[in-house]
């Protein structure tokens, strides 16, 4: 498997960018079979919600980083959205980044599930 990520840029009506990270994965014929059999195309690889930050004191280290991390988006993504494609419009880059990250997180988690519907029905030998 293959995670291709495309970065884009439009501009709004009143001169604001909008920042678009379009995904997609590339799957061996045999990963694309055992995604059909095993239906996992609703699983959800990855969700979050985005964090609360009303509260947080901006001028305290704590509540720097949760500005920081209430740029992650809440977002959801499931096996379709990541064999299928799937764009996230983002406000700025480093939503953006965090955006990606997301992705990179939910495609570990399919490699696993991909590697582990490849070995079933046989014997897998692991070697420490």
């Amino acid at each position: 498997m293959k995670l291709l990520l495309r970065r884009s840029q439009k501009k709004g009506l009143v001169g604001s960018i909008t920042f678009i990270l379009d995904s997609r994965a590339e799957l061996a014929a045999e990963e694309r079979e055992n995604v059909k059999k095993y239906r996992m195309g609703k699983e959800i690889l990855y969700y979050k919600e985005k964090v609360d930050t009303s509260r947080s004191d901006p001028e305290s280290w704590s509540g720097i980083a949760r500005s920081l991390a209430a740029r992650a988006l809440s977002i959801k993504i499931t096996v379709d959205d990541v064999v299928n494609g799937k764009a996230i419009e983002c406000k700025d880059i480093l939503e953006m980044r965090a955006a990606e990250e997301q992705l990179k997180e939910a495609c570990k988690l399919f490699k696993e599930m991909l590697e582990s519907a490849a070995h079933f029905e046989g014997e897998q030998v692991i070697e420490f």
